[in-house]
């Protein structure tokens, strides 16, 4: 049977009939070795954790403990990560957030602005009316301009929504600098999910071309964000992060000085393989020759990455049999609830037998709702050490 030992399938069921399904099980061992995995292949890069990849409290905390910046898109994402500083001292506070907080969302609203002011922030923008915007709310923010680069193949695309043409960027930096605000370095998305590894190396080229004509002419950059897209095991497919890293480490050394620093900002790389959901079949039927088997979590809720992800589920039984391809379908009244149409499973699974799912830490309960009333699961923490 495919997927996770007979050891683990027997603890997942345990926990399954203990806490009740849907049991969402969050590994922060794994978020452990993932973010330590992050910094040993890419040891020039300040690692910023994309919190809109799994933004609970306790994924926050454990990445606080190991070291890890963040990399915010609101201010109750930012209040998230100020949880953890708000005892520090003034100066020692507003170091922190200078130097490990970034938002990186390129439009931000004035009252977002002016709550964030007094604490200097570094933010992300990619055009002229949100310089404006930043100059009358946020003047003590540091700038980072986001470039528009190639995300082909990516799993979810950037450049469609985000990112200043290159041809665009030296006219930005100059408004900017012109209003007296800091720009202090360039960023780019290649898309979540890179498996095109040319992607990264365009877009660092682009970023070089950018970064070193500005600095002729008397901008100061010092920083270079090379955002998310690190690719995630989710099938033996997916390209080796080891091999991306090697290939990046060495863009690094060709395109830019030592003086500078380099950022990351990785949400789904950290989470993605360190969560395993338990689903409980609530419902069976055999429609137009197909067996559906109805589940109790659906794509409002864990399997959210269905739709606003791209993602293509995972589903692995408890139980063995004769198998064929079946579908398994949410527990909402709306037709679309349906998670995947083409799951080889056993045909002898029955109401109240278990499925789980591995490789959903990412854009799962990020994006959960209450839709028909149903609650999302329930989240159970591991920290075997």
């Amino acid at each position: 049977m495919a997927g996770k030992s007979g050891a683990i399938r027997k603890n997942l069921l345990t926990m399954a009939r203990q806490y009740g399904t849907p049991l969402f099980i969050l590994d922060h061992k794994r978020i452990r070795e993932n973010y330590r995995t992050f910094k040993s292949n890419l040891p020039r890069v300040q690692c910023y954790y994309a919190v809109k990849a799994n933004s609970n409290q306790e994924i926050i905390k454990t990445l606080f403990n190991e070291g890890s910046s963040f990399d915010v898109a609101s201010y109750n994402e930012f209040m998230q990560i100020y949880e953890y500083i708000k005892h520090f001292e003034k100066d020692e506070k507003h170091l922190y957030i200078w130097d490990k907080i970034i938002f990186s969302n390129t439009i931000k609203d004035r009252d977002t602005l002016r709550k964030i002011k007094r604490y200097r922030p570094l933010v992300t923008f990619d055009n002229g009316d949100e310089i404006r915007k930043i100059k009358q709310h946020c003047s003590s923010a540091g700038l980072v301009l986001r470039l528009k680069v190639p995300d082909i193949g990516s799993q979810v695309e950037m450049s469609s929504k985000f990112g200043a043409e290159p041809g665009e960027a030296y006219e930005l930096i100059r408004q900017a600098s012109d209003l007296g605000l800091d720009v202090e370095g360039l960023s780019f998305h290649v898309g979540s999910q890179c498996i095109n590894f040319d992607n990264f190396t365009a877009a660092l080229e682009i970023t070089s071309e950018i970064f070193h004509d500005a600095r002729k002419k008397g901008h100061r950059l010092n920083i270079i964000d090379i955002g998310g897209g690190f690719p995630v095991p989710y099938d033996s497919q997916a390209p080796r992060f080891e091999k991306l890293a090697e290939v990046l480490n060495a863009e690094f050394d060709r395109l830019f000085p030592d003086d500078i620093e380099i950022l990351a900002e990785p949400g789904r790389f950290m989470v993605a393989t360190a969560a395993t959901l338990v689903t409980e079949i609530i419902g069976k039927a055999r429609r137009d020759g197909k067996i559906f088997y109805h589940i109790n979590d659906g794509v409002y809720h864990s399997f959210s990455g269905v739709v606003f992800d791209h993602w293509m589920p995972n589903f692995n039984s408890f139980k063995q049999g004769k198998r064929e391809v079946c579908a398994v379908v949410g527990p909402t009244c709306d037709s679309f609830d349906k998670v995947s149409l083409s799951v080889q499973l056993p045909v002898n699974l029955e109401i109240g037998d278990y499925l789980y799912t591995e490789n959903i830490g990412a854009y799962s309960i990020a994006s959960t709702t209450r839709f028909n009333g149903f609650d999302g699961a329930k989240i159970k923490h591991t920290h075997n050490r």
